[in-house]
């Protein structure tokens, strides 16, 4: 949903990045892979040790490359095949390494059992949300949309790890819950236009 809305404005700061970046030689996978590869590391890194301040900030940062990616193949004038399923299997990684570190928080140092029960929810999730629409469109249907997308399950989730961290310790109760309830609507929602797609074509 954050997508549709703030995609324009995005893309006014992101494209001018974009094309100096390719003047400088940088293709879109590397963009992809850097952003991905940072986002697993910090994620599996800082989360399990509690510093959830710090997490927070340099898996965000690592996250603006999901941006970069696509601003740079903009200013190319040209995406590939390779490039598309390459930043699908790298944002899965992403998405589960970040809901991964926050369950080890969760089993460890957060010692927070029951909450680990929302991270892992969030963590299948998430997986399947992308999965339904992978799937629909490989078989000619759409299932886009959705109240908890990836840009969501970021926004939410990373406020409440960053307030957590800062002292506001039930804010990650909150942003855990909330994406696991929406991202199951999410679910529900995206299996509804498979339906509707599937049946508007019958």
């Amino acid at each position: 949903m954050l997508n549709i809305f703030a995609r324009a404005s995005v893309s006014r700061v992101t494209d001018p990045i974009g094309a100096w970046l390719l003047r400088r030689g940088v293709i879109p996978d590397v963009v992809t892979v850097v952003g991905a590869a940072g986002t697993m590391v910090s994620a599996l890194w800082f989360f399990p040790q509690g510093q959830l301040v710090v997490g927070t900030f340099v898996i965000g940062t690592f996250v603006m490359f999901d941006l970069l990616d696509g601003a740079v193949a903009r200013a190319r004038g040209y995406g590939t095949p390779f490039g598309t399923v390459l930043d699908a299997g790298c944002d899965r990684l992403a998405d589960g390494a970040v809901f991964a570190g926050l369950t080890w928080w969760c089993f460890g140092v957060g010692d927070r059992r029951e909450l680990a029960v929302a991270a892992l929810i969030c963590l299948v999730s998430a997986q399947v949300i992308s999965y339904i629409k992978a799937r629909a469109e490989a078989t000619g249907l759409s299932a886009g949309g959705g109240v908890m997308e990836r840009a969501e399950r970021y926004l939410v989730t990373l406020v409440g790890t960053g307030l957590t961290g800062l002292g506001l310790s039930w804010a990650v109760d909150v942003a855990l819950w909330l994406v696991a309830a929406l991202s199951l609507v999410t679910i529900g929602q995206r299996v509804a236009a498979v339906w509707r797609s599937a049946t508007e074509g019958t």
